[in-house]
C-alpha cells in the first residue's frame, strides 16, 4: 500500500487489501500487487501519459509481467484516485467504501486480464465484478 495523498477519506490498508484478495480468489493464488492512492495531479499524469487522456480517472491497472495470465506470480500495480472516488461516490450516491471497493476489485480484474473494450468482455468483467462483490455484501454497482 502507497498512501500519496492526503486528500479526501481513503480506506484503511486491511480493507483495500481484503478487496484485493477477494478479486483473486479461485483466480490467482499468487500475487504482489502495490495499491497507490493519489491525488488528482498524479491521476491525471499517468492516465495522460498511458492512455494518452488528459484528465485524472479513478483507478487504472499496470500489470507488470507483461504475461499476467501465464505467469505463476501475479505482479501490478493499481491507482486509485482518491478525489475522482469521492466525487463519484457523492454523484452516484453510493457509499464511498462500496466505490472503493468496486474499483479496487475492477483494478485488480484489469491485472488479471478481464477488459471492457467490447460488449462481450464488459459483460463478462461487469458480472465478475458484480459477483465478488456480492460476496463481501455489497450491492451491484451497476444498478
Amino acid at each position: 500500500m502507497q498512501y500519496a495523498t492526503r486528500s479526501g477519506r481513503v480506506p484503511k490498508a486491511a480493507e483495500i487489501e481484503a478487496w484485493v484478495r477477494a478479486a483473486l480468489r479461485g483466480r490467482r493464488k499468487n500475487a504482489e500487487i502495490t495499491v497507490r492512492i493519489v491525488g488528482s495531479r498524479e491521476a491525471r499524469a499517468l492516465n495522460n501519459t498511458w492512455r494518452n487522456v488528459d484528465k485524472a480517472t479513478n483507478v487504472l491497472s499496470f500489470p507488470l509481467s507483461g504475461m499476467e495470465r501465464r505467469a505463476e506470480v501475479l505482479h501490478g500495480d493499481i491507482v486509485v484516485c482518491a478525489p475522482v472516488v469521492g466525487r463519484e461516490a457523492r454523484e452516484q450516491h453510493k457509499p464511498a467504501a462500496a466505490h472503493w471497493a468496486h474499483l479496487v476489485v475492477h483494478g485488480t480484474l484489469h491485472l488479471l486480464g478481464y477488459d471492457h473494450e467490447n460488449d462481450a468482455d464488459a459483460e463478462v468483467m461487469e458480472n465478475t465484478e458484480i459477483s465478488v462483490l456480492r460476496r463481501m455484501g455489497y450491492d451491484n454497482p451497476y444498478a
